[in-house]
């Protein structure tokens, strides 16, 4: 008995070590049309589209601040993007001369007059987990 509580535990202390949960908190928001497109990934590949988001969520657009919480992430290095979808086709819209028609956002809040990269946005996730602010441009 005393063997199984001890593995039960080490399984359990493993398990909870692994997982990190991730909160995210976007400031500025310009109104509550549209949703708001999170993702977040883990390499550079999937920052620029060769490789799938590590988590992607999709909420409903809130005038001011909008919160998110990305659970049982592993611990590592991380970068956010967010896309204020405003008109619902699935694209940041831009004007002719590529500006930005809707808001958008990145980790680390670098500014930028182009789209971050990878390296630009990357944080580290601890065992114990994080919040981000990333605040709507």
């Amino acid at each position: 008995m005393t063997r199984t509580l001890v593995l039960l535990f080490s399984v359990a202390t493993v398990t909870s070590s692994l997982a990190a949960d991730l909160d995210v908190r976007l400031t500025r928001v310009a109104n509550d049309k549209g949703q708001i497109l999170v993702a977040v990934f883990d390499s550079e590949d999937g920052w620029d589209g060769r490789a799938k988001a590590r988590a992607a969520q999709r909420v409903d657009a809130s005038k001011g601040q909008v919160d998110l919480r990305f659970p049982d992430l592993e611990p590592g290095r991380y970068g956010v993007l967010v896309m204020h979808d405003e008109n619902g086709n699935g694209t940041l819209d831009k004007t002719v001369l590529g500006i930005p028609k809707e808001g958008y956002g990145f980790s680390n809040n670098p500014r930028l007059m182009r789209r971050a990269r990878f390296d630009e946005a990357v944080f580290e996730l601890p065992e114990g987990g994080r919040r981000i602010e990333v605040e709507m441009r």
